[in-house]
């Protein structure tokens, strides 16, 4: 009677385990409709003991251990019916594409599923087994062969010499093992030799082909081969996946004729990259994010006439006021198709020509997407439905919703970007918890800016941003001079630019008890500052709300934004107090003046029940950082000229009377301004009015303790005129400050003193091009004359945008040095292309012995704001830079200024894409070598740090979102950061590859499957909170967590489980959202409304499923690397 293995009761793995070690086996035939390669660890030891026995095949007789013959991998239809054609035999090249094909089947079937150690000494061994013959693989390609025979030979038996076992089971894991199968065993001599002579016919046919050479092939140049692979060729594996779209773009698009010779290769790959970014149709726009003095307006000049030439079309550039000279100046030298508008001047949308690309320079300044101007340049945007280019060198600025403010002058609300801010998903606890916290699609821009990972923004950013530093240009494009070995960029005409050193010098000035600077940082100062209440800044703290219940809409919406202000907007106003000290005394005076003043105009109003004025410096912070008034009128030179006396003092009224007579014509003035909102004084309780007094009395006690500011007796403006006409009488010599203020008064006081061949530049300057061109006009390629030349400039940080300043060498700041991130960007004024000096000297200045005094102070200051706006456990959130900056700039420590903008992480592409690039220059063999790398490919590298030990594992999603995750050798999670695992990885092509980490597969599982789990179910949203699909789904999760009943079953709960899933992932059909929201309008119960959705579910009317989105997506595993410590 025939023996059953069902793998139900009994499992066909000990059925066929067992006829292969019988006793007296020597050899065994195998035919099967599918073959896993994988499956073969159920008989990989059986068959190692098999001893082997000759057979007869096409006549000759050969020695063989196991035959197995697979009937149902077919090549394609066209191959097939080639075998059909009059010719008998199939030829070579038939022969040979048949064995492509099924070689792609095997090595994809080798890239599903995860990858583990046993697998990996399964296909080790049948890779071996192969190779000693033990085993022959043949195809059968006559016709689809689904038959299951297992045959066991004992020639040495007299009674039963084969053994054989025929059902369902194919020799692949489930069949084996797992799903129920129907398999029977004969034991009778006549069935098995039938059986036997069957399987013979087949595997003699002249259809058969044998495939064991490429399996070997397959499984040695699959992850599981036992050839290392050095971790150096991992390392570029990711780097070549990951400059995927960069490689494109190279190879895509090609430099207009004009910019061949002019631009330096970083330059061209930028246009390149650019233009692949620009042509996608579903972006819309690009960003060159490169770091100041790095040519991006070449560089955007290089694309505009691409698409000029391409298309025929006008280019539009919108930049600042102050650079639309430079940019004309670019437009004539490349006779340029393009109009040149300033940001500032309103554009009409309307009757605007069409544009084929528009040309945003310094996007940065359109971070408030609530602006007029922001709003004004997007509505031109949209209506020309046209590509854009965003230039800027400080992408981020503070915060990364200042990122996407930009990205969303091309990017609409509901553009899909097929990606995700997978890290912030992930931080939240998966998509379901993302649709629940958040209405709307999770593949748009909106949902990016609830993300503050900044994994999640350099994802978004692969698809726009290039941005290089001047550390990775210097690295990876510039040559060295072996005699003296500096770095250079060379031009075509031969001529070089080097690189120069950034030396930080310090200039400190003596101080003496009691001098103007000791009491500008006396501790009575600090704790005037302090004790500063600023009810202008904190508005909605004085309001009286039932008053303000009779407000007009207007009125209203004017209150909601006061309230934005408050504890934060003070603390910023205090943190602007002590800045103006470190800058000057005199802007410092100038600060304490104002601010009387513009209480002066509140209180003005509230004595003659007037409306308050309120501008964006109510409600906005980042406007009086700068002390820059946006009306204007509390800046007036005329101030200056106002309150300095005879003898050269500045004089601050220390009398109330005197700002009171001011209030009324200030008042007027404001009338007359545009920018300026009006808000009912009786709106407020009277407290305002006595805080305001109080203010007023502290910030005259401020005056007071200050006394009269003396130019004379300024050392720090002393050591300055010493530093420009002694220490550097030669030289040209820019010298910057935070505040136009400062900036007016050092050079009016220079001036006074003799000093020729100086200008200034401030926010106000007209036109500060023809300034720059007077003083660096060699590198403006500028005509001036020698008593036209200026030899000083004096400038605020306006001067950062655009220009080329090169013909200096030495940067003068002015202000006390709190942030090295704004001496690196002014040194990056001059440490521009073709800077022809070798060091770059950065002054700074310092009160000789006053330094850890300031800060002291200032620490305290920063205390202290940081209790009063309920500010707990963060540091420097007023204040920019810290106290190690300072004083390393007064130690003048080398190296310092050495380093780039802050946040200046080169973008993902261009740094994957130049690593590749600089391996495969080095060596070209590399491209075709780590082409061949098979995905699923592992590596392991020595670390030295204890820390970094772990596994680093790189995959795809479905949806080609690249996942780079970092697991530390105990399964914790190190980092996701893209840019900080690439770093991780580097090694040298010497580098020797290590034994793995026990875990290292294990480690590779877990990483994916966190990818898979999140990426499992792609539902959309739910809709809005008044959705019938969110409220039923909300209604079935809170009944779902009831405890179990008579009537709640466990069957009951388990089907629900299913109901909620097919809501979230699918939307309801109409009728079926009709139904359930008119239930869940009346009296219904949530008994019976689950029960009408369980019987929807159950009838496949309650959902619209979409079949493809069930299908299983899983993401691909592209590499692997251990680090082993």
């Amino acid at each position: 009677m025939a023996r059953i293995y069902d793998n139900i009761e009994t499992k066909f793995t000990e059925g066929l385990q067992g006829i292969i070690t019988n006793v007296g086996v020597k050899r065994v035939d195998f035919c099967v409709g599918y073959f896993n390669l994988r499956g073969w660890n159920i008989v990989v030891d059986q068959i190692d003991t098999l001893s082997g026995d000759f057979v007869y095949e096409d006549d000759k007789r050969i020695f063989r251990k196991c035959r197995l013959l697979i009937g149902m991998h077919q090549p394609s239809d066209e191959l097939i019916r080639q075998l059909y054609t009059e010719q008998q035999l199939p030829d070579a090249n038939y022969l040979s594409q048949c064995r492509l094909a099924i070689a792609r089947d095997f090595r994809r079937q080798l890239q599903l599923g995860f990858p583990t150690k046993q697998d990996e000494f399964t296909l080790r061994r049948l890779s071996a087994q192969m190779k000693a013959e033990k085993v022959c693989v043949k195809l059968y390609l006559r016709e689809p062969l689904h038959a299951k025979l297992y045959l066991a030979y004992r020639p040495d038996d007299n009674f039963n010499k084969i053994q054989a076992i025929m059902g369902s089971s194919n020799l692949t894991y489930s069949g084996l093992t797992k799903q129920g199968e129907l398999n029977a065993e004969f034991g009778d001599s006549d069935s098995a030799e039938k059986l036997a002579h069957w399987f013979d016919d087949r595997w003699e046919d002249k259809f058969c082909l044998d495939i064991t050479k490429e399996l070997i092939e397959i499984i040695d140049n699959s992850w599981a081969g036992d050839k290392e692979i050095p971790p150096y060729y991992i390392y570029l594996k990711t780097a070549y996946h990951l400059s995927e779209e960069v490689r494109s773009g190279i190879k895509e698009f090609v430099i207009p004729n004009e910019f061949k010779n002019t631009l330096f290769d970083f330059q061209k790959t930028a246009v390149k990259i650019a233009a692949r970014h620009l042509s996608d149709e579903k972006r819309g726009g690009a960003m060159i994010g490169d770091v100041v003095g790095l040519g991006k307006t070449i560089t955007a000049c290089a694309i505009a006439k691409m698409y000029e030439n391409t298309f025929g079309s006008n280019t539009l550039i919108i930049c600042p006021a102050n650079l639309q000279d430079m940019w004309e100046k670019y437009r004539k030298q490349y006779d340029m198709k393009a109009d040149i508008m300033s940001m500032a001047k309103p554009l009409d949308v309307d009757n605007a020509r069409y544009y084929k690309l528009i040309i945003v320079d310094e996007s940065h300044n359109l971070r408030n997407n609530q602006g007029t101007r922001y709003r004004n340049i997007r509505e031109l945007i949209q209506k020309q439905d046209c590509k854009v280019l965003l230039l800027t060198a400080t992408p981020y600025n503070k915060h990364y919703k200042d990122l996407s403010a930009q990205l969303r002058l091309f990017i609409g609300d509901d553009t899909d970007l097929g990606i995700r801010p997978e890290a912030y998903i992930r931080q939240i606890g998966g998509e379901r918890a993302f649709s629940e916290k958040h209405e709307g699609f999770n593949r748009n821009i909106k949902a990016f800016e609830h993300s503050e990972c900044q994994e999640d923004w350099q994802e978004l950013m692969k698809l726009f941003l290039i941005r290089r530093t001047r550390t990775f240009i210097k690295d990876n494009y510039a040559k060295t001079d072996p005699k003296n070995n500096r770095k250079y960029l060379e031009f075509k005409d031969g001529h070089r630019s080097y690189f120069p050193d950034r030396i930080p010098k310090a200039v400190k000035f003596p101080t003496v008890d009691g001098d103007q600077y000791s009491r500008l940082y006396s501790q009575k100062m600090v704790e005037l500052m302090e004790s500063l209440k600023l009810p202008r800044y904190g508005l909605i703290h004085y309001l009286d709300e039932k008053k303000a219940e009779t407000a007009s809409e207007y009125e209203k919406n004017l209150i909601e934004n006061l309230s934005r202000a408050g504890k934060r907007m003070m603390g910023f106003c205090k943190s602007t107090f002590f800045k103006r000290v470190d800058s000057s005394g005199y802007s410092f005076l100038l600060t304490l003046y104002r601010h009387i003043l513009r209480n002066s105009v509140y209180l003005y109003a509230i004595d003659n029940k007037l409306k308050l004025p309120v501008s964006d410096e109510n409600t906005f912070p980042e406007d009086f950082v700068e002390d820059a008034d946006s009306n204007n009128i509390f800046t007036d030179s005329d101030d200056s000229k106002e309150l300095s006396s005879e003898n050269n003092l500045l004089t601050i009224p220390n009398d109330m009377k005197i700002y009171t007579e001011k209030a009324k014509n200030y008042y007027n003035r404001l009338i007359d301004k545009n920018n300026v909102q009006w808000i009912d004084s009786r709106y407020f309780k009277r407290t305002l009015k006595q805080g305001l007094k109080k203010d007023c009395d502290q910030l005259i006690a401020m005056i007071n303790l200050c006394e009269a500011w003396n130019p004379q007796t300024d050392q720090k403006l002393g050591e300055l005129e010493k530093l420009l006409n002694k220490d550097h009488k030669d030289d040209k010599v820019i010298v910057f400050t935070q505040y136009s203020d400062t900036a007016n008064y050092v050079y009016s006081q220079l001036k006074k003193r003799g000093v020729k061949h100086i200008e200034k530049v401030t926010g106000e300057t007209k036109n500060p091009t023809s300034i720059v061109e007077r003083f660096s006009p060699l590198s403006n390629k500028a005509d001036i004359s020698a008593e036209n030349e200026l030899r000083i400039l004096i400038a605020t940080d306006v001067l950062s945008e655009g220009q080329n300043l090169q013909d200096a060498h030495i940067i003068v700041n002015y202000d006390l040095p709190w942030a090295i991130i704004r001496l690196i960007q002014r040194a990056g004024r001059v440490d521009r292309i073709d800077q022809s000096s070798e060091k770059i000297y950065c002054y700074s200045f310092f009160p000789a012995a006053e330094v850890e005094k300031i800060i002291r102070l200032r620490t305290r200051l920063n205390e202290r704001i940081n209790e009063n706006a309920g500010i707990v456990g963060s540091d420097e959130i007023f204040f920019e830079g810290n106290e190690q900056n300072l004083r390393d700039m007064y130690n003048e420590k080398s190296g310092s200024l050495d380093g780039d903008d802050d946040d200046a992480e080169v973008d993902l592409g261009s740094y994957a894409y130049q690593i590749w690039k600089n391996a495969t220059d080095a060596n070209p063999k590399l491209k075709d070598e780590i082409s061949k790398i098979p995905n699923i490919a592992y590596s392991t590298k020595a670390t030295t740090n204890i820390n970094e030990d772990g596994v680093i594992t790189y995959a795809r999603t479905y949806n080609d979102f690249d996942v780079l995750t970092w697991y530390n050798s105990e399964g914790k999670i190190v980092s996701q950061s893209q840019n900080r695992i690439l770093q991780a990885m580097t090694c040298t092509i010497n580098q020797p590859c290590l034994p793995p980490q026990e875990n290292h597969l294990a480690l590779v599982e877990k990483a994916v499957k966190s990818i898979k789990n999140e990426n499992t179910n792609v539902g959309g949203s739910l809709g809005g909170r008044f959705s019938t699909r969110r409220k039923i789904y909300n209604l079935l999760k809170n009944y779902y967590d009831q405890p179990l009943n008579l009537f709640y079953t466990q069957e009951k709960k388990e089907t629900l489980r299913f109901v909620i899933d097919q809501i979230y992932n699918y939307p309801l059909l109409e009728n079926s959202g009709f139904i359930l929201g008119r239930m869940m309008r009346t009296t219904n119960t949530h008994d019976d409304i689950v029960e009408t959705v369980i019987e929807m579910y159950e009838n496949a009317n309650l959902c619209r499923v979409d079949e493809d989105k069930m299908k299983h997506k899983d993401p691909v595993i592209i590499c692997s690397m251990g680090l082993k410590a």
